[in-house]
């Protein structure tokens, strides 16, 4: 039995101030449920940064994975882009 694909997602880390956790806001257009234009949109997840290697400003690679704590259900894959 083949497990499921993982979501992926690309953000900017805009905080890295708990132990093992940072927040990552990744941008996104959608169309507008009525109107149909289109509207930016942005949502935040907290991912696992189990060495603590991402920092403020960083795009990161994040994958979906089961619950790690309440608000935690992605993990940082890889840093794709450290910040200038």
């Amino acid at each position: 039995m083949e497990r499921a694909t993982r979501k992926v997602r690309v953000g900017i880390v805009v905080s890295d101030s708990r132990d093992k956790t940072v927040t990552v806001e990744v941008r996104d257009t959608r169309r507008h449920p009525r109107y149909g234009k289109t509207i930016p949109a942005r949502t935040k997840f907290h991912a696992h940064d189990e060495g603590n290697e991402a920092n403020v400003g960083d795009t990161v690679r994040i994958v979906e994975t089961r619950p790690l704590s309440k608000s935690k259900r992605w993990r940082v894959e890889e840093i794709v882009e450290r910040a200038r």
